[in-house]
């Protein structure tokens, strides 16, 4: 049972068949805190057998009158121990063994804000007891059929034609409080009440949600944004989170919680049931893309006007994610709710090289925001119309490989020259081609690679060859006479210098 609708104090002293008797006037809250038990004891010191937010009551047999246990000392540290332990309030029974409360006991239940009430002789300790297990009793009651009354009304707020709208909207309604669901991209996708969170709470609450989705595996976590509390729910399963469901509320009880439970399976089997129209949309737009990259546009252009609006007007820019495959699902729909927010300014699809992104040339905003928010690299085409699909996807295919920050233009790309493109295999291509060489040289001392590489940089020269290297004109000749015979290769042919000038520049890079 929650706190908040456990029997309190105040409760109790209104019970007129007890006739308790607050002894003194204490802070109004400390009447409202919560009574988890009642427990009778005269202990001088009992906190060791307390526990707390309980209410003890005592006679005052531990405080005989005249004795030398009967000071204000006595009575301060008393009250003191029992404040420390969570004691709530104190009930003294009177003309048992004292005719009434002992004003020392009064001044410092006083100092220490204990609530302390009277207990007349005709009221039974264990009455007082029965009375508030009675109220936790009832209460525990009152909130298992609220949980059950409450699932009933969710059950058939999920048959309304927006289920899952109307499942949040009864879940907000049943708990008193702000519930807002987020989808797989971690965009608000339903709350209720509507705004009911202030613009900086609510971009909080975002981020914490994304960086959940980011994390991917289903949890239930609790956090405090400012002076809101709230809980998360994921829905769905590890590592293909459809949404979290966020509520504004601390720790629930455990009939609360119950409630939640079942929002969330009905919540995450209507997200898994719209898997099947998720894949099936998912599929079109990738043979759409297909079509474009086959120099069919006009199909493209058809059925895109069908579904999702005009394909974006040329001249376009292409991207190219490096999506990875957990996180997909999350991005698509996001994109398709960019898609349909901003008709006829996005299109997208899959390939087996991620996600192809079309926006127009001059509007690039969506792609920012999707590599920042979901820390992407993309690949940006030059402007192209259509016709040009296939060639501006391998240019965002380049972008993308060779670029280091989240949005690389082939433009920035292509002005490094085509030679800076070497991959790793021409690296390995470029190391055989040139071992015989290096090991020569390393062998006999010689500078073949060296002279080489001089001579190709001086265009062939051996005037200028020699006066790099500081040798005479023959030398080189002789070199370059060794350098053929070990490579097996005619300096004299252009292929041949070519490709030996492109592997040492492949090996410098």
């Amino acid at each position: 049972m929650d706190a908040d609708d456990a029997p309190t104090l105040r409760a109790l002293l209104a019970r007129r068949d007890l006739q308790l008797t607050l002894a003194a006037d204490v802070e109004p809250a400390a009447l409202d805190r919560a009574i988890r038990w009642v427990h009778s004891s005269d202990l001088a010191d009992p906190t060791p057998f307390l526990s707390e937010g309980l209410v003890l009551l005592t006679t005052g047999t531990q405080f005989p009158s005249g004795s030398g246990s009967d000071t204000p000392e006595t009575y301060r540290a008393y009250v003191h121990r029992l404040a420390a332990r969570g004691v709530v309030g104190l009930g003294f029974g009177t003309e048992v063994v004292r005719d009434g409360i002992p004003p020392a006991l009064v001044d410092a239940c006083r100092d220490e804000r204990m609530p302390l009430f009277e207990v007349p002789y005709r009221t039974p300790f264990i009455a007082v007891a029965r009375a508030n297990a009675e109220a936790i009793a009832a209460e525990a009651y009152a909130r298992r059929s609220w949980a059950l009354a409450a699932q009933r009304a969710i059950a058939l707020a999920a048959l309304r034609p927006d289920g899952l709208g109307a499942t949040v909207a009864e879940l907000a309604k049943q708990l008193d409080t702000w519930v807002g669901m987020f989808d797989a991209a971690g965009e608000p996708a339903r709350e209720h009440p509507l705004g009911g969170l202030d613009p900086e709470t609510a971009a909080a609450l975002q981020r914490e949600v994304t960086a959940v989705l980011h994390r991917g595996a289903r949890a239930g976590s609790s956090l405090r944004i400012g002076d809101t509390p709230f809980t998360l729910q994921t829905l769905g399963r590890g590592g293909h989170l459809r949404g979290v469901i966020a509520i504004a509320a601390g720790d629930l009880d455990q009939e609360g919680r119950v409630v939640v439970t079942s929002v969330i399976a009905m919540a995450g089997l209507a997200l898994e049931q719209q898997q099947g129209l998720v894949r099936a949309r998912s599929a079109l737009r990738a043979g759409l893309v297909q079509s474009l990259l086959a120099g069919d546009p006009a199909l493209a252009r058809r059925t895109s006007r069908e579904l999702w609006g005009p394909l974006p007007p040329a001249p376009v820019a292409v991207g190219l994610t490096d999506t990875a495959s957990a996180r997909v699902d999350g991005i698509a729909e996001l994109l398709e709710l960019w898609a349909d927010e901003r008709r006829g300014a996005l299109f997208f699809g899959r390939t087996d090289d991620g996600l192809v992104l079309v926006v127009p040339a001059g509007d690039l905003s969506a792609l920012r925001d999707l590599a920042e928010r979901f820390d992407l690299r993309i690949g940006l085409s030059d402007p192209a119309g259509y016709d040009g699909f296939a060639a501006a996807v391998g240019q965002a295919r380049v972008a993308r490989d060779r670029g280091v920050g989240p949005l690389t233009a082939f433009a920035d790309v292509s002005r490094a020259g085509v030679l800076s493109a070497f991959t790793d295999e021409a690296r390995s291509l470029a190391r055989a081609e040139l071992a015989p060489l290096y090991e020569h040289d390393a062998s006999e001392g010689t500078r073949l690679a060296e002279t080489l590489q001089v001579w190709l940089d001086e265009d062939c020269s051996h005037e200028a060859t020699a006066q790099a290297l500081g040798v005479h004109r023959h030398t080189v000749r002789t070199r370059l006479a060794l350098v053929e015979r070990v490579l097996g290769r005619d300096l004299s042919s252009f292929a041949t210098r070519a490709e030996l000038w492109a592997a040492l520049r492949a090996l410098d890079t």
